[in-house]
């Protein structure tokens, strides 16, 4: 997954409790297990006039020339709710956000997002609020920035706003690695611990040419 750092964007404000990943993708719109195209299909029940149509809705904020582009989301309570599709990030990736801010998200999504370099931001609902106000001033010019190494959410203004993640969540998502690969980046200690602990414990490896010898 693409490293993450610092990203000053646009930001998108959908002030919504309870936006669950059926509103985020809908079934309907999820054709392929590939994580390519899908943001055509992102709030497909909300962006556009009706089910099997790409006529906009104006209203809603995506189609706003003001939020085009955006980057990052901000949201309400229980983000992400519902069910454990992950089509539901890869979609919001594949739109183009980095960072989600919200109050508080489902923790499956909150865990798919980590695993794809979506940054999960939580922040009080009067924070959330306040940013939102100062963005609609002027959208394209009050751009918000996510700080990851610094934890923080700075406005266009300078007012900062600060967020707690889990240091482990953190290195992965700076990395750019998920857990598996953040894993292997510790071979050599890995393979250190194996030897020191075969001389210790021999009796639970097995020979190097792989015969079991338990039935010796």
């Amino acid at each position: 997954m693409e490293k993450f750092e610092r990203l000053t964007s646009i930001a998108a404000p959908l002030l919504r409790a309870n936006v669950d990943t059926d509103a985020i993708i809908p079934s309907r719109e999820m054709k392929s297990a590939s994580k390519v195209g899908l943001s055509a299909g992102l709030f497909a029940g909300w962006r556009y006039k009706g089910v099997g149509t790409r006529e906009p809705e104006p209203e809603f904020v995506l189609n706003q020339e003001d939020y085009r582009e955006a980057r990052i989301l901000l949201s309400g309570d229980n983000f992400g709710c519902g069910s454990s599709r992950e089509h539901a990030v890869w979609a919001l990736l594949d739109y183009g956000f980095r960072a989600v801010i919200a109050s508080s998200f489902s923790p499956i999504f909150y865990n798919n997002c980590t695993r794809n370099g979506i940054v999960p931001v939580r922040l009080s609902e009067a924070a959330i609020r306040e940013i939102a106000d100062k963005v609609a001033t002027n959208p394209r010019q009050h751009r918000l920035t996510v700080d990851l190494p610094a934890q923080q959410v700075i406005a266009h203004d300078g007012e900062r706003y600060a967020f707690e993640i889990d240091p482990h969540v953190k290195e992965m998502l700076l990395s750019g690695l998920d857990e598996i690969d953040l894993t292997l980046t510790k071979r050599d200690d890995i393979k250190a611990f194996l030897q020191a602990d075969r001389v210790r414990r021999p009796w639970i490896y097995f020979p190097a040419d792989g015969s079991d010898t338990s039935k010796s």
